[in-house]
């Protein structure tokens, strides 16, 4: 069994997590990162995807859009601009904004590609995460 550490997630409007976690897994702008107690001091930035979070025997799954995150020995603060739990995401509503994002790429003419990119994302990290329940 792996030791725990404390792992926080705050959004502006709400504490999403606070509790003490084996271990926890995550996208980033440089690639996919799992941390355990005693990781190295770093801070990196969140990709949208799903989150996991292990205790023991039970793993947790999480919508992660946006955010920073400062990983220390001891704990973890993610800084989320968004996160849902699978049983907050609408399913429907992510399939017709993937639906939007994908038209708004393949449509081409004056778009903000960046911005139709994020959409997309956060779309599929939404349908994936409410797959999991």
């Amino acid at each position: 069994m792996a030791e725990k550490f404390k792992l926080t997630i705050v959004t502006p409007d709400r504490e999403f997590f606070n509790e003490d976690v084996e271990m926890v897994e995550f996208n980033t702008t440089e690639g996919e990162i799992g941390i355990y107690k005693g990781h190295i001091p770093l801070t990196v930035i969140v990709k949208p995807g799903i989150l996991t979070i292990t205790q023991g025997e039970t793993v947790k799954n999480a919508a992660l859009h946006a955010g920073f995150v400062q990983i220390l020995p001891e704990e973890v603060t993610i800084l989320a601009e968004i996160i849902e739990w699978p049983g907050e995401i609408d399913e429907e509503r992510a399939k017709a904004a993937r639906e939007r994002a994908e038209s708004r790429l393949s449509g081409g003419g004056d778009i903000d590609v960046v911005r139709a990119e994020a959409a997309l994302m956060r779309a599929i990290a939404r349908i994936n995460a409410a797959q999991l329940r």
